[in-house]
Parts: structure tokens; C-alpha cells; sequence
């Protein structure tokens, strides 16, 4: 091979998947080590590969990648790296170069540290094939350290992402914990509130970019004095808003882990089902409260759409009143008219849907006036929280029984119930424990033993397979109590409410059903059943005249 000319390649390499022992590993060092090399040989160093931050578990990396090309295309002809796991940890595709591509173009490999060159006839590369298996293990045993290190640190509260949720930033203090953005932050609590009064998400979006707000991408990018590389239009669109409302970050809880990839050689990032999402509660200051959060849930699973008018005028109540006969949504129906002076006027109505649609053979009208409906509401929510300042506890026992009957529940203490029989489950097993003893020290006879034990073991199996029912109503009931002593704080703020607005009907109320007119005598009435949200018909219907 004497006279023979060698173009250098040299390649280095370092990621967070490599072991990094400070000055050994850095590229530089790497660099330098290689350089000498070369120079003591009197090689000629064509160029230099570097993938900094890129792992090795794959091939395609920038620098990789340009010097697989030049090596095929004979810019180079050898390939001097400082040790095996340099060039890649992977065992298929490393094989492949080194033992099928390169010798089939005359290119050689160099690895420094590992003693291997593949233009040695020694035999010293015959143990390649092992260091690369065990540099793929290595990267194998490594992944699964990492991820079991986020995964513990996740579920102790701590932020794990990249960027904190708008509306956030990291803590000065402690980059894993979350603090309020002062300046995001009321943007956030605007976007909730207009959701909460009912708003669709596209409208959300559109009056946020008609206002000049800036979306959270464009002003991470503006922040940070770099230009936005992105190829989107910079505006807040109704996705943005649908991912942004459905953040439980916003009310101090920290969800993390609901992507993961395939293997430890993929970076593609795939969904993970929702029960396998560490959900950790109360892990920073919320912005947003609970009520709030509540509401825009409940409008979400309510499918409650407003569509504003081509007039401007439209109800705050559209969306939330049903025909109590056929249960289809009510429309709201406007008659203009004119005043004496010309003004223009209207009168705003709601009337059964399915009639609207289909006629008398479908249903009857069941209108209502939107005056009349926003005066009942109105004295049913300051009644209520009338009530609930003045006769706290009876009203909640009342609420607590209604509740009842709806669920059909003949129980009188769940707790109590669930109490005694998990009690007397871990007395039988006691009992068994003690015959067995009673029957090994020949104490009992055996036919004893085995009648005591079966008619033991029998109510046992009895009482354990009632416990799940008997925890799952206890659970109920305790979940009904929370509920209503969530609405009972929210109620109580409206002793004296004036006025109804689309923010105090979303808080408050989850549906209005609307029955058709009586004659009774002189007078007609109709029946009007509000369905407050947490705790449902608390009042029975109620009687209006026409």
C-alpha cells in the first residue's frame, strides 16, 4: 500500500445519550485527538463531520449523513472516528456500513481508542462485531435510565417540558416548578371567561387576532430576540384555544407524559392512552379557579354553540332552554317592529325546535318570551341563594335528599354500611386465622374445623363481593356532597344579583326546560324546571303566568 494517498474524514459526535466525562468526551477533544493523529501519519485531512447533540442510536444525522456521501462519492477514503460508539449504537445499521458499504468502496475505518482499523489484516477487528453489540445495549440500559429517572421526577411534581404552558414560566429558583407570567397570564384568564360565557372557540380566536394579541408561538419567539422559523400565519386559530382550555395546568396540576416513543432508537413521538398520563394535583399556583375550570367542562360536554346573529342581537340564554315535552333545544325567535318615532325594535322569543322544524305532528310550540324567562330565572337564583345564606344546613339536606330519590338510593348510610361490612370481613378472616391455629394444635376435631370453616369462608366471599358496590355508592353519595357544596359556595354569591348575564347563566345553570301552557281558569300557566349545574332540579318546576 506504499505510495498510497489517504483523505481524511475525521467524524465526531456527542449527545445526551452518551456518557460525558468532561474534557475526554467534548468535541474538541475528540477533534484535537483525531487531528494529531492524522498529522503523525502524514494523512491529508480532508474535512471534519461533527453531529453535536444528535444520538446514535440512528444514522440519520446531518453529519453522518455528509460523510457516508462523500466517502461514496471517493472524496474520502478513510474514516477515523475516536471510538466505535462515536460513529453510531446501532448494531444493524453500523454493520452494514462497516462491513458492506465501506470495504465495497475502498474506503477504510479507523477506531482510535477500540484499536480497530478495517485495512489491518491482524485480526484485531474480529471483535468488532461485540463492541458494537454492547454500545447498542449500552444505549438500551441508558434510555432506560433516563426514562425512568423523568418518569420518577414527573410523578413527584416536577416540570419536565421544554416550554412552560402560556400563561407560565419557569421558577428562577427551581427550573422543574412553575411560577405565574404576569403578563400572559390575564390572557389566559380572558380566553376561560369568554369560554365560560359561552363563546365558540373559533370567535375566541378571531377576536383575540382582531385585537392584536399575539399567540403564544410568535411571542416565545419575540421574547427571545430571534426571528419565528415557523411556517404558520402567526394568528391564534381554534386550535390553539381547544389545547389551551383543556390544559389542567391552568388550575395548578402538573399532566405530563402523554407522548412517548416506540423504542430507544426512534425520536418519532407517538400518543399515549390517558390512563398511562402522570397526573399530579396542586403542583403550582393556579390561574384559573375551579368554578371557572368546571363551567368550560361542562360546556364542553354540554355542546353548547352560540351563533351570533346577523342583527347583533343575540340571547343569553340560547343554548341552554329545552322543550320539556320532546327534549329538543329551543330557537330563539326575534319579531321586529317599529316604534312611533321609527326606531327599530324587537321582541325575543324561544320556541321548541321540533316544532319549528316539523310542525304541529312533531310537537307544539312551548314559546316563551325572553323577558318573562330572564325575570324567572333571575328570582330563582336569588331565592336559592337566599336560602342557602340563611338555612345552610337545611338546604343542603335537602338538596342531599332530592339528590337521592333521583339516584333511587334506599340507603340510609352508605358509610356506615361500607364501615360495617369491611369490618366484619377482617373479623372472619381473623376467625379463620384463629380455627386453622385451634385445628393444627388439635383443639377442634376436624369435622368441626370444616364445618366452622366453609360456613365462615362462605359469608366471607358474601361480604367482600359486596364491598366494591358498597364503595363505589359510598363514593357517590361523597362525590354528591362535594358537588353540592361546590354549588352552594358558588350560589351564594347572588343574594343580590340585579341583573342575568351570559358568564352567571354558564356558571350556574346547565339547562332550562320549558313545558307548554295550561288554562287554569282565568289564567295560563306553564311549567319552567331550571337544572342547575353540580346538583341538577332542587326546586321542582316552576309556575309562571303567561
Amino acid at each position: 500500500m506504499a505510495g498510497k494517498t489517504y483523505n481524511v474524514g475525521i467524524y465526531c459526535r456527542l449527545s445526551n445519550d452518551d456518557e460525558r466525562d468532561g474534557e475526554s468526551v467534548s468535541i474538541e477533544n475528540q477533534k484535537l485527538l483525531l487531528q494529531q493523529y492524522v498529522k503523525e501519519r502524514g494523512w491529508n485531512l480532508t474535512d471534519t463531520y461533527i453531529d453535536d447533540g444528535y444520538s446514535g442510536t440512528n444514522f440519520q444525522r446531518p453529519g453522518v449523513q455528509r460523510l457516508i456521501a462523500d466517502a461514496m462519492a471517493k472524496r474520502i477514503n478513510v474514516i477515523l472516528v475516536k471510538d466505535l460508539s462515536r460513529f453510531g449504537r446501532n448494531y444493524v445499521e453500523f454493520g452494514h456500513y462497516t462491513e458492506d458499504v465501506f470495504p465495497s468502496i475502498g474506503c477504510r475505518f479507523i477506531a482510535l481508542n477500540n484499536g480497530i482499523d478495517t485495512g489491518s489484516k491482524d485480526g484485531s477487528n474480529d471483535v468488532m462485531c461485540f463492541l458494537n453489540l454492547f454500545n447498542e445495549f449500552y444505549s438500551r440500559d441508558t434510555s432506560k435510565k433516563v426514562k425512568a429517572v423523568k418518569k420518577a421526577c414527573a410523578e413527584s411534581g416536577k416540570f419536565m417540558g421544554t416550554y412552560p404552558a402560556f400563561g407560565y414560566k419557569r421558577d428562577p429558583l427551581d427550573k422543574h416548578h412553575l411560577i405565574i407570567d404576569e403578563e400572559t397570564a390575564p390572557i389566559v384568564r380572558r380566553i376561560f371567561a369568554m369560554r365560560a360565557s359561552g363563546m365558540a372557540f373559533r370567535r375566541i380566536a378571531l377576536t383575540l387576532n382582531e385585537e392584536g394579541i399575539l399567540p403564544p408561538g410568535v411571542r416565545y419567539y419575540q421574547r427571545n430576540g430571534r426571528d419565528d422559523p415557523r411556517r404558520v400565519n402567526h394568528q391564534w386559530a381554534e386550535t390553539t384555544i381547544k389545547v389551551l382550555i383543556r390544559n389542567e395546568v391552568y388550575i395548578g396540576n402538573m399532566v405530563q407524559g402523554k407522548y412517548g416513543t416506540l423504542s430507544y432508537k426512534s425520536r418519532k413521538l407517538i400518543n399515549k392512552p390517558e390512563e398511562e398520563w402522570i397526573r399530579v394535583e396542586g403542583t403550582h399556583e393556579p390561574i384559573i379557579s375551579r368554578d371557572v375550570w368546571d363551567t368550560v367542562v361542562s360546556i364542553g360536554k354540554d355542546n353548547i354553540r352560540r351563533r351570533k346573529p346577523s342583527d347583533g342581537a343575540n340571547s343569553i340564554f340560547s343554548g341552554l332552554v329545552y322543550c320539556a315535552d320532546c327534549g329538543f333545544r329551543m330557537r330563539n325567535h326575534l319579531e321586529k317592529f317599529q316604534h312611533k318615532d321609527g326606531v327599530s325594535g324587537h321582541y325575543s322569543s324561544f320556541i321548541c325546535g321540533n316544532y319549528s322544524r316539523s310542525g304541529r305532528t312533531a310537537c307544539t310550540v312551548h314559546t316563551i318570551y325572553e323577558n318573562a324567562l330572564r325575570e324567572i330565572v333571575l328570582e330563582d337564583i336569588r331565592e336559592k341563594a337566599r336560602l342557602m345564606e340563611y338555612d345552610y344546613d337545611g338546604m343542603m339536606e335537602r338538596i342531599i335528599q332530592i339528590k337521592d330519590k333521583e339516584h333511587h338510593s334506599l340507603m340510609a348510610s352508605c358509610e356506615q354500611e361500607l364501615k360495617t361490612t369491611a369490618a366484619r370481613v377482617r373479623e372472619l378472616e381473623r376467625l379463620m386465622q384463629s380455627l386453622y391455629e385451634d385445628k393444627c394444635a388439635g383443639v377442634i376435631p376436624q369435622p368441626v374445623f370444616q364445618t366452622l370453616m366453609r360456613k365462615y369462608e362462605e359469608e366471607r366471599a358474601r361480604k367482600a363481593a359486596a364491598l366494591p358496590e358498597l364503595e363505589r355508592k359510598a363514593a357517590l353519595r361523597r362525590e354528591e356532597r362535594r358537588d353540592t357544596e361546590k354549588w352552594a359556595a358558588m350560589i351564594r354569591r347572588y343574594t343580590e344579583i340585579t341583573e342575568l348575564d351570559e358568564t352567571v347563566l354558564m356558571e350556574l345553570v346547565e339547562r332550562i326546560e320549558v313545558g307548554e301552557t295550561e288554562k287554569r281558569g282565568s289564567l295560563r300557566i306553564r311549567k319552567v324546571t331550571i337544572r342547575y349545574r353540580y346538583v341538577g332540579d332542587v326546586s321542582g318546576a316552576v309556575g309562571t303566568e303567561a
